[in-house]
This record gives C-alpha cells, sequence and structure tokens, in this order.
C-alpha cells in the first residue's frame, strides 16, 4: 500500500474590517484558493492540485486556516496564495490577503507552529498592556481558548481544535 504524501500550509487570512471574518466558512476559502490556482496555473494547476487539496481546519475568530495538498505540487499553490485579494461570500466581496505562516509535511508540525506564534503574539500582547488589570488576565488565564484584546482575538489552545 502506497501513502500519499501531503503538504500542510499554515495560512493567516487578513481583513482589511476584522469584523467580516464572523461569516467566514471553510467552502468561501477552498473557492477562493481554488480560483486563484485557475488564474494564475489554468487548467493544468487546477487538474494537478484539486485531487487531494482541502481546507482541513479553519478558524473563524482568528483567522487561521490549514490547507492540505498533494507534495508534489505543493509550490503551485504556494505561488497562488498571494493572488487571492478578496473572499466572496453571498455575492459581497470582502478585501483580504492570505499570509502563510507555515508549510509542514504533518498536521502536528502545523500544529506545534501555531502554537508557538500564538504564544509568541500573546507575549506581545502582554507587552502592550497598560493596566495591571490586563497583565493579570493575560497571566491568570494561558489556557484560555481565544483570547480578545483590543480587538484582536489569538487562538491559543489549538490542540483542542485539531481533535477530531
Amino acid at each position: 500500500m502506497v501513502r500519499f504524501k501531503s503538504r500542510y500550509f499554515l495560512c493567516e487570512i487578513v481583513f482589511e474590517n476584522p469584523e467580516s471574518r464572523q461569516w467566514m466558512e471553510d467552502k468561501n476559502v477552498f473557492k477562493a484558493v481554488k480560483d486563484a490556482i485557475v488564474q494564475t496555473h489554468g487548467d493544468f494547476g487546477h487538474s494537478c492540485c484539486a485531487l487531494r487539496l482541502i481546507v482541513k481546519y479553519l478558524n473563524a475568530y482568528t483567522g487561521i486556516a490549514l490547507l492540505r495538498c498533494r507534495k508534489e505540487f505543493y509550490r503551485m499553490l504556494w505561488s497562488a496564495l498571494p493572488f487571492i485579494t478578496f473572499l466572496e461570500n453571498k455575492n459581497q466581496k470582502y478585501p483580504c490577503f492570505f499570509n502563510t505562516l507555515h508549510v509542514g509535511g504533518t498536521i502536528r508540525t502545523s500544529q506545534k507552529f501555531l502554537i508557538q506564534y500564538n504564544r509568541k503574539q500573546l507575549h506581545l500582547l502582554l507587552k502592550d498592556c497598560t493596566t495591571d488589570g490586563e497583565k493579570v488576565y493575560f497571566k491568570s488565564n494561558p489556557n484560555t481558548f481565544a483570547c480578545e484584546y483590543t480587538g484582536i482575538t489569538f487562538l491559543v489552545n489549538p490542540v483542542k481544535c485539531f481533535e477530531t
């Protein structure tokens, strides 16, 4: 039996208006990625990437998405992501861009990277805290699933999200 190798893209979807994230669904992200591949690589790129392309994980609160594609053609997906300029939902276009945070061979490596990335983001938020109450909140709730501060939501413990 042959094992199919994949690559996992951990992406941050950054919207002009952060409130636009609330409607984000995996089918909208999948359609935008597929359209970007067709736009940049044509039918050949679409047929190469379509076999194993899937949105494995999407968190609308943090704007984090995990995309899976075949190992042989991951460069096509990687080169198409910068061409995504909007996500569409119910005939409304929301301007955004994809920031690729990590490319890995397993979900586990992407998960480890996401935990480290979120810890760094929380440390940056802790430095920006102005009152003692804010500092106490962040220090006393290290395993909070989602912390909101200054309108930005960060995922702290993504282990729960990846378990199915």
